[in-house]
């Protein structure tokens, strides 16, 4: 895939996975390079935007003999996220209109 991921979506992303469990910065990662290609430095500034705008919050939890840091989602971040996928929609829907059934609001 060639596309450039937007911000927003990738903000949208990350929420919406911690909107279904805490999760760490590699497994949040793994989960997103699943299906979209970004690297691994690309979730560094994603997860400080979230949390600089409270979006997310971290804890840090005791692993095998150290310490990882956790992110969850606030209830700022819930908030947010049904933004974003109420603003997804509306841009997917016009994305299907015009590349993929090729129609037009106004036939000239």
């Amino acid at each position: 895939m060639d596309i450039q991921i937007p911000t927003l979506l990738l903000d949208g992303t990350v929420l919406s996975l911690l909107n279904k469990k805490d999760m760490y910065r590699y497994a949040l990662t793994k989960t997103v390079q699943a299906q979209l290609p970004i690297s691994e430095s690309t979730m560094y500034p994603v997860l400080r935007r979230l949390k600089k705008h409270e979006l997310l919050e971290n804890y840090d939890e005791p692993y095998e003999g150290r310490m990882r840091r956790y992110y969850r989602i606030t209830e700022n971040g819930r908030q947010e996220l049904q933004k974003i996928t109420a603003d997804w929609q509306q841009f997917r829907n016009a994305m299907d209109k015009l590349l993929v059934e090729g129609e037009l609001e106004n036939d000239e």
